[in-house]
């Protein structure tokens, strides 16, 4: 059963949650995949946390992909990441997981449950034939994911997704097009991940009127914090970046050891010390493992 304090946390962060998109500058929202980095991001200082879909598949040994871990499973992540810190955190729900509105509706109101700050929803299919919905479909689905997110108990930033770049539709006016009409229909936050330069992020930002979302885990420009806050950006996530950047350095010191038969990246790891002052400290402590 819920309980009064936790109803007055939830609040609390999605209050904080809404009020970071409208700062002076952009504020960047990391992204951790497990409780563990979600603990270590918030002692490192950020803001606010977003779950990552890819970073939560490649843990579970999957790929990423349409329908590749299912609602249930990142909404059990996104628990266990909301109860890892104090931050507001922001999941990303894919497209919504389910092909009607009322589906995608439900999954909002599970996300809030979870207690979730915020969510997004993907315009994407998950069918090669055809990877975006047409837009009235997909206009559908964030109306309806919107008045999901206005009936929770706590505010609920939704998010809404223009997958175009990602799928191989580099038609800029037809993004800024699904934007402005997720926009209209309710919309807190505007994303076209995969934006290739600073002019297409410009665009965006000027042609809508809500806050807008870029994605800077990617393989598109490298903008600072402040040349994107410069272009109208509100918020910056990761995506998978951070994932992917420990994976990366899992695979060169695996490299070195297979090739070289040296241990050499022990150097540039995270002392144990610290990497354990990150976590809570518990019944069964042992500070002499390694």
């Amino acid at each position: 059963m819920q309980t009064r304090a936790a109803d007055d946390e939830r609040y609390r962060k999605g209050i904080l949650f809404q009020q970071l998109h409208s700062g002076p500058k952009a504020f960047v929202m990391a992204n951790p995949w497990d409780a563990g980095t979600a603990r270590i991001l918030t002692g490192l200082g950020f803001a606010a946390l977003g779950t990552t879909s890819a970073g939560l598949a490649h843990a579970l040994g999957r790929r990423d992909g349409a329908n590749q871990v299912g609602r249930e499973e990142t909404l059990d992540n996104a628990r266990a990441i909301v109860a890892a810190t104090p931050l507001p955190v922001s999941a990303d729900l894919e497209s919504g997981f389910g092909s009607t509105p009322e589906e995608v509706a439900q999954t909002i109101r599970l996300a809030g449950e979870a207690g979730l700050a915020g969510g997004s929803i993907e315009d994407a299919t998950g069918r090669e034939d055809e990877p975006v919905l047409p837009l009235g479909a997909a206009v559908e689905r964030v109306a309806a994911a919107v008045e999901a997110a206005r009936s929770l108990d706590h505010p609920f930033t939704l998010t809404a997704r223009a997958e175009n770049f990602l799928y191989g539709r580099p038609d800029l006016d037809d993004t800024i097009r699904r934007l402005q009409a997720y926009a209209e229909a309710g919309a807190d936050v505007l994303y076209a991940p995969g934006l290739p330069d600073a002019e297409a992020i410009g665009a965006v930002c000027s042609a809508v009127d809500r806050p807008v979302n870029v994605l800077m885990g990617g393989g598109g420009p490298r903008l600072s914090v402040d040349e994107l806050s410069a272009l109208g950006v509100r918020r910056i996530s990761l995506g998978s970046g951070l994932s992917r950047a420990a994976l990366g350095a899992v695979v060169r010191a695996v490299r070195e050891i297979l090739d070289d038969g040296t241990f050499t990246f022990v150097a540039d790891t995270l002392p144990y010390a610290e990497a354990n002052g990150f976590m809570p400290a518990g019944a069964g402590d042992d500070e002499g493992r390694a």
